[in-house]
């Protein structure tokens, strides 16, 4: 008799082991385990012993350390450099200011960057990857971190390895071990042992934790956990959080780096012109070019846009919708074309057989769902009691892997919800019980490649039968025989049989065909021996009733200008009558896989782009779809949940998995997945991207033109040898009370009304467009003018020229707050009760600021420090009632401009059409 071997249970440290020398059974006992796994009792007590299955968190950097980096900044220099200069000036008061400054922007800067490090690691637990596990004998999803050694797993295609485990069943299983070995040709697994010194990649009988399934099924013990595994042991194998970045942060960083060089060489220029040509004495001057570039640079403007990406992602989750990779969130902005899965995306994913065709008539199904209620209705024609509709019903309970489970919660179903109604048909019948009496011996599993499932089994009364079920034109192609009426059977009528499959389709039912043959016990059918012989019991219509949140996001999408297109392995005639049901766009033209195949390149980058509904498809023109569709300069979302849709979800733009039935393979290469499943979602989520986009978009709009406003009056002044309207440490004041309030609450802005009626944008837009440039200048000259305006007007009614420069502070804020409500609203108008509401961010930064200038204003201290003094009711209502002024222009200059981007987009919608009648 064989013995096994002594092999010693693994600690954490000694987990790699060599257990792929080790028997499967032997691995087992070793590990204390068993086929059907451990107990929940023995699984916690070994967690607390091994620790999570999960690798260590790169090193992290330190609040100390955060906080130090924040000092990294061009400006930060400028302002540090001003510090020292001042203090060996004797200048304590303005050295002290600076250095408040400078720590106020820091603690801003670490603050915001630990919310958006909370943010995407908060995304990533909800990311955490999950392991069916048998614990008890029962079958389990549970979060990958809580395997221990022993646990018994099981794998199929597009599962991600969640430990290292020794297999103990294995059909035709294939993994990608690429990430270990480097060899990018998937691995055949078994249950075999191989020699002790076997290289990593020839141990067939292991599974590796972090490696692909790419094909087949199997069941493993897991043999080591955490950073006992193989990828544990190879530092940095797996990348570490997502740096909170994205194209146009980048890009806004780069410019905000080119503008503050430019600005301090234009500072420099002054500082020259000031004290040579002007003779303004050099202390008094440098702190008013350090002013200037204080006022001028947006040295903030990467950190709010980081928190309006961060805020942007986490709303997004809250709308079922996981960003995966940040760069994702700018193409949602942009998306011109969604390509989407039907079922359980579009639509319920809750199959329920609503019309049976069988030779003897038709049959029609009353119900909801899964639920048991319901009855089967002949209809003119059939025979109420027909054995060919038992027939039927037998074989859609023994050709069937699903099982209806009812909890307190409710009924649910496990496996495909297109077999659960086959069984909620039986049940409907009075005959779910009889399932017990079968018993199957052999199995074909479905696959794309013949399209039908096949089952050998053997009946209560002894005998045995293959039952087949899958697509019409594939069952129909093994059938010679029909059932008729008292078990017999006559030749097939295939043209009827083909009328009545389009019929049904034809009214947006699923239609599955059902035969059967009888066979002997010790058959064992594959698809290359049955080839034919099968008698049809008859076809069952199924639905998928649509989401009725689908069919509004659709019509969302559409409005604002992004075409869907359904991509479904239904037939045609289905699919064009679900997408007429959702909305989709001219349903009635519709390309088959079949039709695919005939197009060249040319040809099928002209019909994708006229096509909404597309057939019969397979997950490899799932990619030819998005490649014609980029190659015609559509920017394109694409959904899927398999491993074969991996290369179509990696080529589009935004790659879409599908959070509950999406495969491993999928989500890992996806960019946003969807906890839902549902297309609603994706409409959500293109709707937050936009957001986002707006928001961010704002943030720029709001802080050039002020800032340029604000050095203006500078600039002016040092030019034109006027009295500055502000000291330099008045300005450092509005720099820190402005940049460190007002600028984050755009950070934090709803969508706009239209956000989903105004086209896509384009995805290469400039950061600076003409648009934003005129804005900047019109801007910069009306805060030009009204802080002068306010400057002579207190010089003339004879104010000292401390009280003069605490009014056109006052006014600079004032300004900036009314400029921060016209620009919330930046393509409607802000002339409505919910934009003058505002949202709690507004209103909060608001308040900051205005309490900062009562104690600016007021406050006795205050008056030492920046030589400020109290200003009167009437001169304060003065500086509101100019900022209203300035409100209104702005605000006019908004409607003049959007009428024209309205009628302009008027014009375009009439000479597409004209194009298109021509």
């Amino acid at each position: 008799m064989h013995q096994p071997p002594a092999v010693e249970r693994p600690t954490t440290v000694e987990a790699g082991g060599k257990w792929h020398a080790t028997e499967s059974l032997d691995a087992l006992v070793a590990l204390e385990s068993s086929p059907d796994g451990l107990s929940q009792g023995e699984a916690s007590t070994r967690l607390a012993r091994y620790g999570p299955n999960a690798l260590p968190e790169g090193r992290r950097a330190g609040p100390l350390r955060r906080f130090l980096r924040q000092f990294n900044n061009l400006l930060i220099y400028v302002l540090l450099a001003a510090a020292a200069i001042t203090s060996g000036l004797g200048h304590w008061i303005d050295t002290g200011v600076i250095l408040a400054v400078v720590l106020v922007n820091a603690i801003i800067g670490f603050v915001q960057e630990g919310r958006a490090e909370a943010a995407i690691a908060a995304l990533h637990r909800m990311l955490a990857p999950q392991a069916t596990v048998l614990r008890d004998g029962q079958r389990l999803r549970v979060p990958a971190e809580q395997l221990v050694p022993g646990d018994v797993i099981l794998v199929e295609a597009g599962d991600r390895v969640p430990a290292d485990a020794r297999l103990i069943e294995a059909s035709r299983l294939k993994a990608q071990e690429a990430i270990l070995t480097g060899e990018s040709v998937p691995v055949e697994k078994s249950t075999e042992a191989v020699a002790e010194d076997a290289p990593l990649g020839e141990r067939r009988g292991m599974l590796f934790s972090g490696t692909l399934i790419v094909a087949g099924q199997g069941r493993a013990v897991v043999t080591a956990t955490g950073s006992a595994t193989e990828i544990g042991r190879i530092s940095g194998m797996l990348g570490a959080v997502e740096e909170l970045t994205t194209p146009l942060l980048r890009k806004m960083d780069a410019f905000a780096r080119w503008i503050t060089a430019l600005i301090l060489f234009g500072a420099g220029l002054l500082l020259i012109y000031g004290h040579f040509v002007q003779h303004h004495p050099f202390e008094e001057l440098f702190m008013t070019v350090v002013g200037l570039a204080v006022a001028a640079i947006p040295e903030g403007l990467p950190a709010v846009l980081t928190i309006t990406l961060a805020v942007g992602v986490r709303q997004m989750a809250d709308r079922h919708a996981i960003v995966r990779r940040l760069p994702a969130i700018e193409t949602l902005g942009a998306l011109t074309v969604i390509c989407t899965d039907k079922t359980g995306t579009l639509t319920r994913n809750e199959m329920m057989a609503a019309a049976l065709a069988l030779p003897a008539g038709r049959y029609r199904v009353t119900g909801d769902g899964y639920l048991p209620d319901g009855e089967i209705l002949p209809e003119a024609g059939a025979h109420g009691e027909d054995t060919a509709l038992a027939a039927l019903i037998e074989a859609g309970m023994a050709c069937n892997d699903s099982a209806l489970v009812d909890g307190p919660d409710g009924r649910a179903i496990t496996g495909d919800p297109m077999e659960a109604a086959l069984l909620v048909l039986a049940e409907k019948a009075g005959r779910l019980e009889e399932r017990r009496g079968i018993a199957r011996l052999a199995v074909i599993p479905f696959d794309a490649a013949h399209r039908y499932m096949a089952t050998l089994d053997k009946m209560p009364d002894g005998r045995a039968r293959l039952h087949v079920k899958g697509a019409p034109e594939a069952v129909l192609a093994l059938c010679e025989h029909e059932v008729a009426p008292g078990d017999g059977a006559r030749p097939l009528e295939l043209a009827f049989w083909q009328a009545e499959t389009e019929r049904m389709a034809g009214e947006g039912l699923r239609v599955i065909a059902l035969a059967r043959r009888e066979a002997e016990e010790d058959e064992r059918p594959t698809p290359e021996t049955l080839t034919g012989g099968l008698t049809l019991l008859g076809l069952v219509g199924l639905i998928d009733p649509p989401r009725a949140e689908a069919i509004a996001a659709v019509a969302e999408c559409q409005s604002a200008g992004i075409a869907v297109k359904m991509i479904t392995g239904d037939h045609a005639a289905t699919a064009a009558a679900i997408a007429a049901k959702i909305g989709i766009a001219a349903p009635e033209r519709v390309l088959t896989g079949r039709d695919l195949d005939r197009l060249d390149d040319a040809l099928l980058v002209e019909q994708a782009r006229l096509t909404n509904v597309f057939a019969r498809t397979t997950p490899e023109h799932k990619l030819r779809l998005v490649m014609a569709l980029q190659a015609s300069g559509e920017i394109v979302a694409m959904t899927g949940d398999g491993v074969n849709d991996a290369p179509a979800l990696k080529r589009a733009d935004a790659g879409v998995a599908m959070g509950i039935t999406g495969s491993d393979a999928a989500k890992e290469v996806a960019d946003l997945v969807l906890t839902d499943d549902n297309f609603a979602s994706i409409a959500a989520a293109v709707r937050e991207g936009r957001t986002v986009f707006d928001n961010i978009r704002k943030v720029i709009s709001w802080t050039l033109p002020t800032n340029a406003g604000e050095a203006s009056a500078v600039i002016v002044a040092l030019l034109a040898g006027l009295a500055l309207p502000f000291s330099p440490l008045q300005i450092l004041w509005v720099n820190l009370v402005s940049a460190g309030s007002l600028g984050l609450a755009l950070a934090f802005e709803r969508a706009e009304g239209d956000v989903m009626r105004r086209p896509p944008r384009p995805v290469n837009a400039p950061i600076l467009n003409g648009e934003l440039v005129w804005h900047v200048a019109l801007v910069s000259v009306l805060f030009l003018t009204a802080i002068y305006a306010m400057f002579n007007y207190a010089t003339d009614r004879g104010y000292p020229i401390e009280l003069a420069r605490t009014l056109c502070v006052n006014q600079l804020i004032v300004l900036k707050i009314f400029h921060l409500f016209y620009i919330r609203n930046y393509y409607t108008t802000s002339l409505t009760w919910e934009a003058a509401r505002g949202t709690p961010a507004v209103w909060i930064t608001v308040g900051v600021a205005v309490l900062g200038q009562f104690v600016f204003t007021y406050a006795p201290f205050m008056h030492t420090v920046f030589a400020t003094r109290p200003v009167a009711l009437m001169d304060g209502a003065i500086v509101i009632g100019v900022g209203m002024a300035f409100f209104a222009i702005v605000e006019l200059e908004k409607q003049i401009r959007l009428r024209l981007g309205n009628s302009g987009r008027h014009e375009g919608r009439k000479t597409e059409r004209a194009m298109e009648r021509g």
